[in-house]
């Protein structure tokens, strides 16, 4: 009876009805300060849903609870992360959906870039998807091709010549300093 009632809310309401999503912050996205987290958590079988964030890199598979409701959310607020209590640096964001079965779903944002104390690198990514475009060969064809250029040596750069001419300067003015003070010296006391 449950799987006859799941199939009809499908066809009725259609399957992204029922699918967990996290639709901000995107992959990449840089934050700062209070992040407010949005998307949905209901599912076919819906029981709780928890959200979370981990380091990428660590090996322990530890993840730091942010959020958790017992509520389903459809195209709201999941909750939100205050990224001031976290070092800068770049984290995971997970959204897990527990089942009545016993199963989860779970939904993984990458890359996202905590820059409370740092700069931001680049510009956040637009939320619009990005598609490739078609570029014509006849076009293309006539194009110049590309050449390069050589860039200028750079007049801060610092060679072994640069280096030694600069302590033999260094070394003739400290000499030449010392022998005015040993003369200075020599004509006070007569």
């Amino acid at each position: 009876m449950r799987l006859l009632t799941a199939a009809l809310l499908l066809l009725i309401f259609g399957l992204d009805q029922f699918r967990p999503e996290i639709v901000s912050p995107r992959p990449g996205q840089a934050l700062q300060g209070r992040v407010t987290i949005t998307g949905a958590s209901n599912a076919i079988g819906f029981v709780s849903y928890e959200l979370a964030f981990a380091y990428p890199a660590d090996p322990t598979g530890t993840w730091f609870l942010i959020a958790q409701s017992s509520q389903p959310v459809q195209d709201g607020t999941l909750g939100e992360w205050d990224t001031s209590l976290v070092t800068d640096g770049d984290y995971t964001l997970r959204l897990r959906v527990l089942l009545d079965d016993g199963s989860s779903l779970e939904v993984l944002v990458p890359d996202l870039r905590v820059r409370n104390y740092t700069p931001v690198e680049t510009p956040t990514p637009a939320s619009s998807p990005v598609f490739p475009t078609r570029t014509l060969s006849a076009v293309t064809s006539s194009l110049p091709a590309p050449t390069s250029t050589p860039l200028p040596p750079n007049p801060a750069a610092l060679t072994l010549e640069r280096l030694l001419s600069g302590l033999g300067w260094g070394a003739l003015a400290a000499a030449s300093l010392l022998f005015l003070l040993f003369i200075y010296t020599r004509l006070r006391r007569n």
